[in-house]
């Protein structure tokens, strides 16, 4: 079968790896990938959210399959295109039409969904410019530090959480009345703050039935020890050592079983996966955020995990029969180091050559931000390469990746070099 991967991260180069190993494909296309992901398929240089132009892709090269790897088509409604085309209702767009994809698109009606349905998660309530005054109020309930969200997508900026009850204050004006965050901070949830370790839980499902993916951690913050300003990402592990069979119970019974099955009570059809941040308050787990994709770098941690024939669960997912395959998955431990370029999260510098790349053989290397440009492969974007490694735990999964680090340069490189610290 020929599959379209739309993205060009190193979460959907690690995505195309894996889909390229299969004897079920014929054809892989990546929308509009890297340098990374021209090896295993085609790039076709399309954006995710030129939605005729991908259509018209998808007929040329005879797709059978378009697996959405970022958030932002999704909610911008790219499964509700293809079903409204009489020529490409045909073709399953792995990912959630508009309606589930809500779930990441507003925080505020993820946050109504789960106390419909009984999932925990931190106390809250939602405001838009006109209730300035209510939010205000509303602070005055709560213990410092206070956790502030743009209900919309903020490609990753929207979420604040200020020790200081005054300076809450002053970020909140600035979200709603002089739209720090554009629309996405039309309105403001106020959460109370949980105290915990986070992790991330991964759930395929067909909107029947479902699959648990391996459990991973990750690292947002620039600098070591968890300090400095939030990143898409520097880094992950899994599965996560604290995520013992007693607790992925619960994560199951309270909190996946009930997502599942508000989706079906809700009426929403959902094809695809669902990220479910959380934080394990005492032996608890709560729910932080969804997201209605694979996370990024958690992706380049669990994809390398998975043992099965990804385009086999991948069909049965857009079948339906998700509930006949078996997800097998492997003993090993995978560690994601993430190099990034000099400056980011703030301002860098592109353009510059890497080395290394056919150095790193014990680990995998996953391009993120990188093209190619004549005989070189160079820096793109923020976050440049992934780096996996593998092992019977994850700190000798870490010493890999970081050996996979070593052999790899470009000018002003930086990485985190404590990933897995706190576990």
């Amino acid at each position: 079968m020929n599959i379209l991967v739309l993205g060009s991260g190193g979460r959907e180069h690690a995505l195309a790896w894996k889909i390229s190993q299969s004897p079920l494909l014929d054809n892989l296309y990546i929308a509009p990938g890297n340098a990374g992901t021209a090896a295993v398929g085609t790039n076709l240089d399309l954006g995710v959210s030129d939605f005729a132009a991908i259509g018209e892709a998808v007929l040329e090269h005879g797709i059978d399959l378009v697996l959405v790897g970022p958030e932002v088509p999704l909610v911008e409604g790219i499964h509700d295109y293809f079903l409204a085309d009489a020529a490409l209702k045909e073709v399953p767009v792995i990912g959630p039409a508009q309606e589930g994809a809500r779930l990441e698109g507003s925080k505020e009606f993820a946050k109504e969904f789960m106390m419909r349905h009984g999932i925990p998660t931190a106390a809250y309530k939602s405001f838009g410019a006109d209730d300035l005054q209510e939010a205000f109020d509303f602070l005055e309930t709560l213990k410092p530090p206070y956790v502030l969200k743009a209900d919309g997508l903020a490609a990753g900026k929207g979420v604040l959480i200020i020790e200081d009850k005054l300076e809450a204050q002053a970020a909140l004006k600035e979200m709603l009345v002089e739209a720090k965050f554009g629309a996405a901070s039309a309105r403001v949830v106020i959460e109370e703050f949980l105290s915990g370790i986070e992790l991330s839980c991964f759930v395929l499902t067909d909107g029947i039935s479902y699959k648990v993916l391996p459990t991973a951690k990750d690292y947002k913050r620039i600098g070591e020890g968890d300090t400095g300003l939030n990143t898409g990402g520097m880094g992950a592990v899994s599965p996560v050592p604290f995520a013992d069979t007693g607790f992925m119970e619960k994560i199951e019974s309270r909190i996946i079983k009930p997502t599942i099955e508000g989706l079906k009570q809700d009426s929403i059809p959902y094809v695809g996966f669902i990220f479910i941040g959380l934080i394990k308050v005492g032996y608890d787990p709560y729910v932080i955020e969804y997201n209605v994709r694979m996370g990024d770098p958690e992706t380049e941690a669990v994809i390398p995990r998975i043992a099965s024939d990804l385009v086999e669960v991948l069909q049965a997912t857009a079948n339906g029969t998700l509930s006949d395959v078996e997800l097998k998955i492997r003993q090993e431990a995978a560690a994601t180091v993430v190099m990034v370029s000099g400056g980011y999260p703030e301002s860098y510098d592109k353009g510059y050559a890497i080395s290394g790349l056919t150095s790193a053989r014990e680990a995998l290397v996953f391009h993120a931000g990188t093209r190619q440009q004549g005989s070189e492969v160079q820096t793109s974007g923020g976050r440049v390469l992934a780096v996996t490694g593998l092992g019977s735990d994850f700190r000798k999964a870490l010493q890999t990746a970081y050996n996979g680090v070593a052999s790899l340069d470009f000018e002003k490189a930086n990485y985190r070099k404590d990933i897995g610290f706190d576990l």
